[in-house]
């Protein structure tokens, strides 16, 4: 446990100055390799896809953030979750919450699926649903907190205590919260994972993901699977969420301070049919959310009754860009059933209660008034 603060850490974890050069930025090692000391020793490095100085800092900085023992970069978000799954068996159990982003489900059913891993989807809000499919095979229950774009929590802790009351490992994919407000490690999870593409990046030009681990076994596992799978986050990148880190806490302050505003908005806006947004008390699940989380977020989705209807908001706004992602400084609206959503069947985004309707909105580091405003014009199309 970290003596320092929160914005202390993210400043300084990791990032401390170059000792050869005194940089205060930590320098970018473009160098695929390394210069030996002699047969079989070096001076920590020898090949960048098993370790790169630049990674190494950025590492440090994630396990530090989320209070765990070891951080790790990979390319993209989906290529951390795969290297999530990679170590399982033929045989194995995995149970994962039914609503998490599309693409999560995407390679489980294609790929995971052809190893004889078996995958299940269970609905995580529910802690007793998650007991009653545990079985002796269960080795990881991977849950999405709050889901994307539902905003449906599920409480780490209750689930945490299932899992490894049956020697299963949790990991918690904390992309929508980032650190700043959710640190499911304190909560008894096992696996951290996030698409720092996201806020720990928190500027939309760098794809990446991370992993990290809260055992010493983790750090064996998961850089075994950087060595042999090669899904490494390339120096640039690193620095850029290295970069990115610094950043966070005061971005996502303003992300939430406006997040609530537009949550406010709209959840007195007669055109909103459904809106989901955690910070609200209208919210089924308020209270978990105060009790798990140490704030709400920028994240939110609305339903607007139709594909139409969603089609003439997102044609009309000015300031919120129409476009996927999330966590960068700009605010962004897009379709959910036509974009993140789009590869599940219908009947899959219908049980995960993505309707036509539903516009997700990642509500960005602008004036709040100018974004209210761009909302209330895009409500006039409808």
């Amino acid at each position: 446990m970290s003596p320092y603060k929160y914005s202390t850490l993210a400043v300084h974890a990791g990032q401390h100055p170059d000792p050869q050069t005194g940089a205060v930025n930590v320098p970018v090692y473009l160098s695929s390799t390394f210069e030996l000391t002699g047969i079989g020793s070096d001076r920590g490095w020898d090949y960048s896809r098993a370790g790169n100085p630049t990674r190494d800092r950025l590492e440090t900085a994630l396990a530090a953030l989320e209070g765990g023992f070891c951080g790790h970069a990979f390319a993209s978000g989906m290529a951390a979750i795969h290297a999530l799954v990679t170590p399982l068996r033929a045989g194995d159990h995995v149970l994962c919450s039914h609503n998490v982003y599309a693409g999560t489900v995407r390679l489980f059913n294609q790929f995971v699926r052809q190893y004889g891993i078996d995958i299940e989807y269970v609905d995580t809000s529910k802690p007793e649903a998650v007991a009653a499919a545990m079985r002796p095979a269960t080795r990881l229950v991977h849950v999405e907190t709050p889901s994307n774009p539902a905003m449906v929590l599920s409480d780490i802790r209750a689930i945490s205590e299932i899992a490894h009351a049956q020697g299963a490992e949790v990991s918690v994919d904390n992309t929508f919260m980032s650190p700043v407000l959710q640190r499911p490690l304190e909560l008894g999870a096992d696996i951290v994972m996030h698409s720092t593409t996201k806020y720990l990046n928190g500027h939309s030009d760098g794809i990446g993901g991370a992993l990290v681990g809260s055992k010493p076994e983790h750090k064996e596992r998961y850089l075994l699977v950087q060595k042999s799978a090669g899904a490494i986050l390339s120096p640039f990148e690193c620095y850029l969420v290295l970069r990115g880190i610094k950043t966070m806490p005061l971005r996502i302050k303003q992300h939430e301070e406006n997040g609530r505003a537009v949550a406010e908005f709209l959840s007195t806006h007669p055109k909103v049919q459904r809106l989901a947004y955690p910070g609200l008390k209208s919210h089924p699940q308020h209270e978990l959310a105060v009790r798990q989380q140490k704030g709400f977020g920028s994240m939110l989705s609305f339903d607007v009754g139709s594909r139409a209807a969603a089609g003439r908001f997102l044609g009309a706004l000015k300031i919120f860009i129409n476009a996927e992602s999330l966590g960068g400084v700009e605010s962004l609206a897009s379709h959910s059933a036509t974009t993140t959503h789009a590869a599940l069947s219908d009947a899959e985004r219908a049980a995960a209660g993505i309707t036509d309707g539903m516009i997700r909105l990642s509500v960005g580091i602008e004036d709040k008034e100018d974004l209210i405003a761009d909302l209330e014009q895009g409500m006039k199309a409808i």
